[in-house]
C-alpha cells in the first residue's frame, strides 16, 4: 500500500491566470489554465450567472471569460450559482479580479487561484466546509499579440505547425506568454507543400518592450528552423482580429497573390516581419486565434 502525504488536501492552484486588455481597459479576457478540469467545468457553468460576464468557454485545459470591467453584487445560491467573479479592475499595468463562492466554490475562488502562475499577490478569506469565501487576485495587464506564420517547409521536410508550436514554447516566459496556437484550413492553391494549412500563435505580453524581444526571437528561430525560402511572418496587436476577417474568408475560398496581401496588411494595421509567398496564408491565419476547432474545417465560420 502506497502512503500518501498531502500538504495541502483541499488546494489544487491553477497552473496560470492571465488577463489579456482592450486598449480602452473596458473589457478583459481572463484566461484560466487549469489543473483540474472537472472542477473548471463547475467554474464555468456557475460562473456564467456573473453578470459581468459576456462569454465564457473552453480550450483544452483553458478557461476564458470575457468580461466587462466593474463590480457587481453576486447573489450567490447553493448548487445553482454556487461562485462567480463580482469584480475587474485595471489600475495602470496590473488587473485585479474578485472571485467569491460558497463551499468548494469558495476554495476555488481563494486559494487555488491565489498560488497560480501569474498572480502577483492576492488577498483571500477563509474557505471551505459551508463557507462562504471571498479572493482577490493582482495580475499583469497583458495586451494580444497575434503571430501569422506559413511556408516553414518543403516538399521533402518539415511541418509549419509543429515547428511554430516548439518555438512558441520555447519563447514563452513570464513577460509573454504563448496562450494558443490555431492551424488553420486554406484555399487548395497550386503552390502548397501538401495540405495548405497556415498557423496563428497567440501572445498575452505586458508591454511594448516584451512585445519586441518576443517577436526578435520568433523571427531568429523561423530563420533558422524554417526548411523554405518563402516562409511567412505577420504581427497583428489588437484585442481581436475583426479588421482581417474579410481576407481570411477570401484565402479560404480562392487564391490570392502576394501583392493583395502586402497591401492588405498595409491597410489594416498587420506588420510584415518575414515577406515569403507564406505571408498569403500567414496573414489569413490571424483571424482564428484561440478557435483551433473552428479553423480546421475548410468550411468554418469565424466566431
Amino acid at each position: 500500500m502506497k502512503q500518501i502525504e498531502l500538504s495541502d488536501p483541499c488546494t489544487i492552484p491553477y497552473k496560470g491566470i492571465y488577463a489579456v486588455c482592450d486598449a480602452a481597459n473596458e473589457n478583459v479576457e481572463i484566461i484560466e489554465d487549469s489543473n483540474c478540469y472537472s472542477g473548471s467545468a463547475w467554474s464555468r457553468h456557475h460562473y456564467s450567472y456573473s453578470p459581468l460576464i459576456m462569454q465564457t468557454r473552453a480550450l483544452g485545459n483553458m478557461t476564458r471569460y470575457l468580461v466587462r470591467v466593474g463590480q457587481c453584487e453576486l447573489k450567490l445560491k447553493p448548487s445553482i450559482s454556487a461562485a462567480g467573479i463580482e469584480a475587474v479592475t485595471v489600475d495602470g499595468d496590473e488587473v485585479a479580479i474578485t472571485y467569491t463562492g460558497l463551499g468548494g466554490g469558495g476554495v476555488g475562488a481563494t486559494k487555488c487561484r491565489a498560488f497560480a502562475d501569474g498572480v502577483l499577490r492576492y488577498d483571500v478569506t477563509e474557505s471551505g466546509g459551508g463557507r462562504a469565501a471571498k479572493g482577490t487576485i493582482v495580475v499583469s495587464r497583458r495586451e494580444r499579440v497575434l503571430v501569422g506564420i506559413d511556408d516553414t517547409d518543403t516538399k521533402e521536410e518539415g511541418a509549419t505547425w509543429s515547428l511554430t508550436h516548439n518555438i512558441a514554447r520555447e519563447v514563452s516566459c513570464e513577460d509573454s506568454v504563448y496562450l494558443s496556437q490555431s492551424l488553420v484550413q486554406l484555399f487548395p492553391v497550386s503552390a502548397r507543400t501538401q495540405n495548405c494549412v497556415s498557423t496563428v500563435l497567440e501572445f498575452g505580453c505586458v508591454n511594448d518592450a516584451a512585445k519586441q524581444e518576443l517577436l526578435e526571437s520568433i523571427k531568429t528561430a523561423l530563420l533558422r528552423y524554417s526548411v523554405s525560402d518563402e516562409t511567412g511572418m505577420v504581427v497583428l496587436s489588437d484585442f481581436d482580429a475583426n479588421n482581417v476577417h474579410e481576407y481570411s474568408m477570401l484565402c479560404r475560398s480562392k487564391e490570392l497573390t502576394k501583392d493583395f496581401a502586402i497591401q492588405y496588411a498595409d491597410e489594416h494595421g498587420v506588420e510584415i516581419w518575414l515577406d515569403g509567398n507564406g505571408i498569403i496564408g500567414a496573414l489569413a491565419s490571424l483571424a482564428w486565434f484561440a478557435h483551433p476547432d473552428e479553423s480546421v474545417k475548410p468550411d468554418g465560420e469565424i466566431p
